[in-house]
């Protein structure tokens, strides 16, 4: 074969129909990631560095905390908004649905000169209704007297309905329908206990893009999930193509109990699909420095970014990767036992040796560290690998041969 023809080569089944708007991203790592039991609040500096980074990849907005919090919290959205004044990227905070929430977050518009997007959150559900012994007209009341706030202060608004995958749709007519009329720009459907599955997701999303189009407003919907299930990557993909055009995520998808939507997968497969154009290079950077900055581990089993991702030991397929080196075809190097392209996210393929490993492993691995590959070394090699109980270091590999 003179040239690798990816049709050729992979048989695709995947069918990933490009939706027809571009698909925003709101990042939830410095709110509703802070609210993780594990986390670390980081250190201005650092969270500053975070949000240039989260512009490097091409994240629309950013959500800076709640103003409503305390005085440190403010200080920081405040430095944080200042400091994304000018940038592409866009803060907004979150608010409860009362103006004692929303009116520190004026002030802080106020002080940086710069509109700052209000994300109004009120519970949807009727178990929530009944624990706080909440009546619906006074939640719409408060909802309209919030979002009618914040309009009335030139800021912009998304009206969020808590727990929305466990609501009824009448209270979500009542509520949505309250907050358009006060001026939301945006809508947000949340599911906020992981409670949902995909094709829960596609139905109330489908329900609530139908009353946007009822009443022929012009207004954005946005998905927040969660993942007690495990399904907030699945669900988050299926918000978007039912028709959600931003997706709240969280680096390692960090966040309230076990977390969010994870912002560096959903980031890698929008790539994948083709539903996503900029360059990723610095995701990985992102995905690294949020774990580093809020203190929490990074597993090496981690899709794509962890240590482990694009590294085998195993003798079959490290001999498929390196004969496909060997051809001189990175492309194929890059894909024959890999669903993720490295280099598409600055990565490579590495090839290691352990106890699975054949005499290909060896041989590469001991000519990229300049030793030559005798027949003696590889055979020591090998006998220290079929001996270990895990993969060895590079170190011990030299050791071996010498």
């Amino acid at each position: 074969m003179n040239e690798t023809r990816p049709e050729d080569l992979i048989f695709d089944w995947n069918e990933d129909p490009k939706p027809p708007f571009r698909v925003q991203l709101d990042d939830e790592t410095l709110r509703d990631g802070l609210q993780s039991p594990s986390a670390r609040d980081p250190e201005l500096d650092e969270k500053i560095e975070l949000i240039h980074l989260m512009e490097a990849i091409g994240i629309d907005t950013a959500d800076v905390g709640l103003p409503g919090a305390s005085a440190k919290a403010r200080e920081h959205i405040t430095a944080l908004c200042r400091e994304m004044t000018g940038m592409r990227i866009t803060p907004n905070v979150a608010c409860r649905t009362v103006i004692s929430d929303i009116e520190p977050a004026a002030e802080v518009a106020q002080a940086v000169g710069a509109p700052v997007e209000i994300c109004a959150f009120i519970g949807s559900s009727a178990i929530r209704q009944y624990a706080e012994s909440w009546e619906l007209d006074r939640m719409v009341q408060m909802s309209r007297d919030a979002i009618a706030f914040a309009t009335q202060e030139g800021l912009p608004s998304m009206f969020v309905t808590e727990d929305t995958t466990r609501a009824h749709p009448e209270t979500l007519r009542a509520l949505y329908g309250a907050a358009i009329e006060a001026g939301a720009k945006r809508i947000c459907v949340c599911d906020t206990c992981g409670h949902v599955t995909p094709s829960g997701v596609r139905r109330l999303v489908g329900f609530v893009k139908g009353l946007v189009e009822e009443w022929g407003v012009d207004v954005g919907i946005d998905w927040h999930g969660h993942r007690d299930r495990g399904l907030g990557l699945a669900n988050a993909l299926a918000a978007i193509e039912a028709g959600a055009t931003r997706v709240h995520a969280s680096a390692m998808g960090i966040g309230e109990r076990t977390g969010n939507v994870e912002m560096d997968l959903l980031l890698v497969n929008l790539k994948l699909m083709d539903w996503f154009e900029g360059d990723l290079t610095k995701l990985r950077e992102y995905t690294l420095k949020s774990a580093e900055y809020l203190d929490l581990p990074f597993p090496n089993n981690y899709p794509v970014f962890g240590k482990d991702a694009f590294e085998t030991s195993t003798g079959v397929h490290a001999a498929a990767v390196i004969k496909a080196f060997k051809k001189g075809d990175t492309w194929l190097a890059d894909r024959v036992y890999s669903g993720v392209p490295a280099a598409t996210f600055g990565m490579r393929q590495e090839i290691a040796v352990g106890p699975m490993s054949g005499k290909s492993n060896v041989i590469w691995v001991l000519e990229h560290q300049g030793i030559d590959a005798t027949p003696e070394r590889i055979d020591r090699v090998l006998d220290a690998a079929k001996q270990s109980p895990r993969q060895l270091t590079t170190a011990e590999v030299v050791a071996a041969a010498n």
